[in-house]
């Protein structure tokens, strides 16, 4: 049976952002030590972004009023567990008068699995001289990842659908021909993105879930610009480490794209970065993955015209 983005989502769109909104909520349980929330009915691997931003919430509750996550820089050690809940130890670095510093460790039954490092700032005016977005179509009419990967391969999975799946909160479209044949070298790549029900007016909860979603589709574009068709199951790809800078506050329950690039692939790992936009044009934030990419040989087809 192949199955459409509908068909795979179980709830309302209010309820799948009141779970996002969940995950990115921790649990003070001693001095500097927290305890994240788990996806419901979780299976298998936990999301890379979903363990960063809640890394990154955990270092948030340790550092005084006014002070906003500026930067992070993440390594993922292990792939974590849905079945085991997660500890988020925080190390108080540094209180400067603008800046602070902390470590996180994030472990499942006593072995890390996450080494996060995030830098706060105390808002301060100064004048800005962001990028120019590129002239890009906007998301109207475009297709959702999950009904293109329908399309190119039918999802036919035994028994419940993953978590992340089935509680997905937000969407995610590109243009067809960007999950069907790639990217092109004098095409951009992007990916828009919007939580499906809105979120409470809490600033720090939007770069929170930011940082969530800012771990799909960035390291894929390793492949995209090459144009590499790729089955599900033919390539072993995992992130290695994960660098996000927020430059401005902004919603994500509103449309905002993801224009990002591919400088490098081989040896195994692809490296990508990319830049966040609002639907007006505005630079909200940029990020930077290295990730291990294994092709088999002859695992991959070139871009047809």
């Amino acid at each position: 049976m192949t199955l459409t983005r509908r068909s795979m989502l179980t709830g309302t769109d209010a309820e799948r952002a009141a779970i996002l909104a969940r995950l990115l909520t921790v649990e003070k349980v001693a001095h500097d030590i927290f305890v994240a929330s788990r996806m419901p009915d979780g299976v298998g691997r936990i999301f890379g972004g979903q363990v960063v931003a809640q890394a990154l919430a955990a270092a948030q509750k340790t550092v005084e009023e006014g002070r906003t996550a500026h930067s992070l820089h993440a390594y993922f050690l292990r792939g974590g567990n849905e079945e085991f809940p997660i500890e988020l130890r925080v190390e108080r670095d540094f209180d400067g008068g603008s800046f602070s510093n902390r470590r996180v460790i994030a472990s499942q039954n006593g072995t890390p699995i996450l080494n996060l490092t995030a830098s706060f700032q105390r808002k301060s005016k100064a004048p800005e001289w962001p990028v120019t977005m590129p002239d890009i179509p906007g998301p109207e009419g475009l297709v959702d990842d999950l009904d293109a990967h329908s399309r190119r391969q039918p999802i036919d999975f035994e028994g419940k659908l993953p978590g992340i799946i089935r509680h997905r909160a937000f969407e995610l479209r590109a243009p067809a021909a960007q999950w069907e044949r790639g990217a092109r070298p004098d095409e951009p790549t992007f990916f828009w993105y919007k939580v499906s029900d809105r979120l409470p007016d809490d600033p720090d909860l939007h770069r929170l879930a930011l940082t969530y979603l800012s771990d799909y589709g960035l390291l894929s574009t390793a492949l995209v610009r090459r144009g590499l068709q790729l089955k599900f199951d033919e390539a072993r790809i995992a992130s290695l480490d994960h660098a996000l800078w927020f430059h401005g506050d902004m919603r994500v329950d509103e449309w905002f794209v993801f224009v990002t690039a591919s400088p490098w692939l081989g040896r195994g790992r692809g490296l990508t970065n990319g830049h966040f936009f609002t639907a007006d044009g505005r630079l909200v934030a940029s990020a930077a993955q290295e990730g291990m990419i294994r092709l088999p040989e002859g695992s991959y087809t070139p871009p047809q015209d």
